[in-house]
C-alpha cells in the first residue's frame, strides 16, 4: 500500500469521514501561500495542491482565475513545488496538474521533484488511463500514489479499470462539467459512488461541486469523504487564511456528525 492509502485507510477504519480540500499552489500570493496552506490543512485529512497552468480544462472560473493570478505573480509549476517543499506538512499532500507541465519537465524529473517537495499523491485529470502507464510507474517509484477519476458517465468496465490502476483513492466526479460551487449536490453523486463501490474497496471521495458543509455531509452519507476546491479557494481570496480555516472547520463539523 502507498503512504497516502495507508493514511486514509487508517482514518476510514476509525470511522472518520475524509476531508481533502484543494488549494491552488502559491495562492493568494507566493509570500502568503504558506499561511493559506497551513490553514487549509488544519482540519484536513490530506490536501490537494494545484499547479498553475494556462489551459486548465477541468477548472471552473474560481480556480482558473486563481491559477492566472499566481502565474502573473511569477509562480509556475516548478516554483510551486519549491515553495511547497519549504512548508512543513501535517497531512499528506496530493499534487494536481495537467499533463503538459509534466511532459515539458519529463515524467522522471517531475515525479522526483514532487516527491522531494513532500507530495505523496498525484492527480492528472487530462491524461487518459490508456496513456498513463508510464507516468504511473514512475510515480510509484517515487512514492506518489495514483488518484483515478471516475465520471458520472463511466461504464462499469471503465470504473473497474480506473480502480485497478488507483493506488490512492478513487475520485468520484459528482457531475459533468468544470469545477465550481453549486447550489445543490448533483443527484448523480450517489449513483457514481455506488458504481465505484461495486468495483473497489478503495476509499471513494466525491468532488466537483461540493460547496459547503451541508453538501459535504450529503455526499459523505454514501462516500468515504469529499474533495472540496472552489469554495476553499474563494474563502482564501475573500476572507484570507482565517476565513478558509473557519469554513473548513464547519465542513469538518458536518462530516463528524455522520
Amino acid at each position: 500500500m502507498t503512504t497516502l492509502l495507508t493514511h486514509l485507510e487508517s482514518l476510514r477504519s476509525a470511522g472518520r469521514k475524509l476531508l481533502v480540500p484543494y488549494l491552488m499552489g502559491a495562492f493568494p500570493q507566493p509570500d502568503a501561500y504558506a499561511e493559506a496552506l497551513l490553514a487549509v490543512a488544519e482540519h484536513a485529512d490530506a490536501v490537494e495542491v494545484g499547479l498553475p497552468y494556462s489551459d486548465p480544462l477541468m477548472d471552473g472560473p474560481v480556480i482558473a482565475s486563481a491559477g492566472e493570478r499566481v502565474i502573473r505573480d511569477g509562480a509556475g509549476p516548478v516554483r510551486v513545488l519549491d515553495l511547497t517543499a519549504e512548508i512543513e506538512s501535517r497531512v499528506p499532500r496530493i499534487v494536481m496538474t495537467y499533463y503538459n507541465p509534466i511532459h515539458r519537465m519529463g515524467e522522471t524529473e517531475f515525479c522526483r521533484r514532487a516527491s522531494v517537495a513532500g507530495f505523496s499523491g498525484l492527480i492528472v485529470p487530462d491524461l487518459p488511463l490508456e496513456e498513463s502507464e508510464s507516468l504511473r510507474s514512475v510515480a510509484a517509484g517515487d512514492g506518489l500514489a495514483w488518484v483515478g477519476l471516475v465520471a458520472p458517465t463511466s461504464p462499469p468496465e471503465r470504473i473497474a479499470a480506473v480502480a485497478e490502476a488507483t493506488t490512492g483513492f478513487v475520485y468520484a466526479v459528482s457531475t459533468l462539467g468544470v469545477t465550481g460551487t453549486r447550489d445543490a449536490l448533483a443527484v448523480s453523486a450517489r449513483r457514481v459512488v455506488a458504481a465505484c463501490r461495486a468495483a473497489t474497496d478503495l476509499p471513494v471521495l466525491v468532488g466537483i461541486g461540493v460547496s459547503n458543509a451541508e453538501q459535504a455531509r450529503a455526499a459523505a452519507t454514501t462516500a468515504d469523504g469529499v474533495v472540496i476546491g472552489s469554495a476553499v479557494v474563494r474563502a482564501v481570496l475573500e476572507e484570507g487564511a482565517e476565513g478558509a480555516r473557519a469554513f473548513l472547520a464547519g465542513v469538518r463539523g458536518g462530516l463528524d456528525t455522520l
